[in-house]
Formats: structure tokens, C-alpha cells, sequence
């Protein structure tokens, strides 16, 4: 039985609540109990969240119990914490065996000095903040969540999910996880170091109906021949005015944004498809296997077979 203590607070966020709460209950119906949920505010009274949704706590952080993982989440109150919050942070936070937080939680954990030299990640719009305002904690803005050691740190609202789907995984095993990911219809393999947008989303849509359509046209054709030069024709624009325009209205220059496809499109068929290296890499646009590996190796940290491994164990390389 391990303990998971979520802590409750005037302004939080109600889905950095609920969603890795459903996860860690989803356990109970795979293996009974797995997990023992508490959650606590302050004194033990009832929190509004940032929606207005009002939950009611288990008790107060004082007389909560000791907690094998604690998670903090995020949320507006985050902003000006009550500093009774994080003195009982710095207290019990060091005592967890694990520590987590979800979105603008890690906000919470910095102010009680336990993010200090670790890295540590959260929501894509606060990450400029929390590594001003704290500058012994390495802030990546990219990733969905970070794990250093006994601490983990997740990016906006729905990636706490992606995290507490991880935290099972390593205590239950994949099976667990996986049962529970398909109960709640969502991903599983949603790896930490996938980045918190997908190119359509890191992108912006060009407003020009051309640009759009050439957007389109990569995400479905990630195969065939994306050169400035051949997306130009696309475009009806000459290839300078194409590249100019198309990074004015995307915040993206094309060749970074044909890569974001290619390998978002290569890891969904490693990771959906029993399709061998060769044929991902042909389908993918990177030619070679060798291509493919490099990008991966690049962006991932990983080469395609190691990645698939990892993500979809049952497969073969």
C-alpha cells in the first residue's frame, strides 16, 4: 500500500487534481489496494479551485500521514502561496518518497528550496519565470514531464496524467498502466521527453490559405519531397518569398517544422506499428535508417530501435 498525499490550496487547478488522482484510483481496479489517496489543504478546510469547482479535503496537512508520494499541483494560487504552505513543503516535501508536481506546482517546490540543483520542468508559459525567480533550478521548457531522481515535475494540466501513468508503470508494471490508460482513453506512451507541443501546435497557423494548405500537406505527406524548393511550388511563391513568409506567419522556418513531422510520424509508427526500421524511415521521409537514427539520436536522446524498446516492448526492432 503506498500513500499519495495530494495537497489542496485556494486557486488550484482542478484537472492537476483529478487527472493523476483517476490514474492512481484506476490502480484499485487492476490490483486492490495499491494506492491509499489522501488529500489535505492547509487547515482542512474546503479550496475553490480556478474554475470555481469547490473539493473538500481529507483533513489538514498537519495531520496528514506521511506520504510514500506527495504531489503538489498547479494553479492560479500558485502565484502568491500562503507561506505556510511552503514551510510545510520544505518540512514534509525532503520526508516523501517521491515528490511530484503538475504544471505550476514545481513553482511551489522551488519556493521551498527543493528543486535546488535538479531539472525540473512546467507549464511552456511559466518555465521563463520559474528560472528567473529561481536560479539554482534547471528549467527545461520542453518536455511533458522531468524526473531527477525521487522528484518528477510535469508540464501543463493534462501531461500530470502522462506522469502518473509513468509513476504506476514503475510501481505496478506496464500491464497496470496500460489497463488504467485505456480505461480513461487516453495514450499511454506519451515519453517524458516528448516535446509539451506537437508541430501543428508549436507552430502557429499561417494565416494565408497557401501556407495553411502547405501545412497540411507535410503533416499528411511526411514522405514525400518536402524541400523549401518543391513546397515553394507548392505555395505558387518563389523559394525565398516562401521561406521568409512561411517563418513570419509559423514562428518556424520550414525545415524545422518538416522535422517536427517527420519525427512525431516515425515515433507513432515505432510505437503503433510492428513496421521495420527501414520501411519507418522510408515512410517517415528520412531515406535511411541511418538518417532516422541521427534525428532521433538528435532530438530523443535515443535511436529508433532503443526508442521502440522502450515504448512498445512487445515489439521487435
Amino acid at each position: 500500500m503506498r500513500t499519495v498525499l495530494i495537497v489542496l490550496f485556494d486557486g488550484v487547478q482542478s484537472l492537476d487534481v483529478t487527472g493523476p488522482l483517476e490514474v492512481f484510483a484506476g490502480a484499485e481496479t487492476y490490483r486492490g489496494g495499491s494506492y491509499e489517496i489522501r488529500t489535505a489543504s492547509l487547515d482542512g478546510g474546503r479550496v475553490r479551485s480556478s474554475s470555481g469547482l469547490v473539493l473538500v479535503p481529507d483533513g489538514a496537512l498537519a495531520d496528514a500521514p506521511e506520504a510514500h508520494t506527495l504531489l503538489v499541483p498547479g494553479g492560479s494560487g500558485t502565484r502568491r502561496p500562503d507561506p505556510g504552505l511552503i514551510a510545510w513543503l520544505r518540512d514534509r516535501g525532503p520526508r516523501a518518497e517521491r515528490l511530484v508536481s503538475v504544471c505550476t506546482g514545481a513553482g511551489l517546490l522551488a519556493a521551498a528550496g527543493l528543486l535546488d540543483g535538479r531539472r525540473a520542468t512546467t507549464h511552456w508559459a511559466h518555465c521563463e519565470r520559474l528560472a528567473r525567480d529561481h536560479p539554482a533550478v534547471t528549467v527545461d521548457p520542453d518536455p511533458i514531464y522531468v524526473r531527477d531522481g525521487n522528484v518528477s515535475t510535469s508540464a501543463g494540466v493534462t501531461s500530470g496524467i502522462d506522469l502518473a501513468l509513468a509513476l504506476v508503470e514503475e510501481d505496478l508494471g506496464r500491464d497496470a498502466a496500460l489497463t488504467i490508460a485505456r480505461h480513461l482513453v487516453v495514450f499511454l506512451r506519451r515519453p517524458g521527453n516528448q516535446a509539451q507541443f506537437s508541430a501543428q501546435l508549436a507552430a502557429q497557423t499561417a494565416r494565408r490559405e497557401p501556407l495553411r494548405e502547405v501545412q497540411r500537406w507535410i503533416s499528411e505527406h511526411p514522405g514525400d519531397d518536402l524541400s523549401v524548393e518543391s513546397l515553394a511550388v507548392r505555395a505558387a511563391l518563389s523559394p525565398r518569398h516562401f521561406a521568409r513568409a512561411f517563418r513570419t506567419e509559423t514562428g518556424m522556418t520550414p525545415g524545422r517544422y518538416v522535422e517536427r513531422v517527420r519525427l512525431e510520424h516515425a515515433r507513432r509508427l515505432l510505437e503503433d506499428t510492428a513496421d521495420g526500421i527501414e520501411e519507418v524511415s522510408r515512410a517517415s521521409g528520412y531515406g535511411t535508417p541511418e538518417a532516422m537514427r541521427r534525428a532521433f539520436v538528435k532530438l530523443l536522446g535515443s535511436a529508433p530501435a532503443e526508442y521502440r524498446r522502450r515504448f512498445r516492448p512487445a515489439a521487435t526492432a
